[in-house]
């Protein structure tokens, strides 16, 4: 019973670093960008936010079966596949949880104020430090509830995963998964085990960002009072 919250864990720390650095450079870069099909780009993006997990397991399914192309990529240069491991519940996860970290981060980009990253670029800054020392640390709260948040998504994502992973106990049984096949095998208790495992972590995790706000309007009130 342990293994599945072990794997749901990891799935969502490997997922939520793969978006955060993603996402990171894709916003940063969409916001500095002006160029044709600029949109398009951003809305398939996010395309897995609205799409139903089965359509983006489908999809996954395809590209990294053994005849995709992806997946004969895998088979030919490392002679192994990505179906049905641990590897395709993190693709499926970081997926379907990418736009929340995305739509985050840019929003936590575009809050930044400009005429500070200007300030630090007539100092003699490049990007990568005005990146790094200004932008970054003014978009700090929205990236941080990003990173919750695709986190939260990550660990509790199912269709996808069942479709690309499937449910091996021991290999790739996530604790959503889990619970489906035990609820549908009649085995409530640990159904309901997982249930609570996965309520108390979200409940943590929004909680954490609902703390984080208030925290940071109670700055800005502070700020604006002095």
């Amino acid at each position: 019973m342990i293994y599945p919250i072990f794997l749901s864990i990891k799935v969502s720390i490997i997922a939520t670093v793969i978006n955060f650095i993603i996402a990171i450079s894709l916003a940063r870069f969409f916001l500095i960008k002006n160029f044709s099909g600029k949109e398009i780009l951003e809305t398939f993006f996010c395309l897995p936010l609205v799409l139903p997990p089965t359509v983006t397991g489908f999809i996954l399914l395809v590209l990294i079966g053994r005849n995709g192309p992806i997946g004969f990529l895998i088979k030919k240069i490392f002679n192994g596949q990505l179906l049905f491991t641990w590897w395709a519940a993190v693709i499926a996860s970081s997926i379907v949880a990418f736009p929340l970290m995305y739509k985050s981060a840019k929003a936590a980009f575009e809050s930044v104020d400009i005429k500070q990253e200007r300030a630090a670029r007539i100092l003699g800054a490049n990007e990568f430090r005005v990146l790094c020392t200004v932008t970054m640390p003014l978009a700090w709260p929205g990236i941080l509830s990003g990173i919750v948040l695709s986190f939260a998504r990550a660990i509790g994502e199912f269709g996808a995963t069942l479709m690309i992973a499937g449910n091996i106990p021991g290999k790739t049984q996530t604790m959503p998964i889990a619970i489906y096949f035990a609820a549908e095998g009649g085995d409530y208790k640990t159904a309901g085990y997982f249930v609570i495992v996965i309520l108390l972590l979200s409940f943590g995790l929004i909680y954490y960002i609902n703390w984080i706000s208030k925290k940071k309007i109670l700055h800005y009130t502070e700020k604006e009072r002095k």
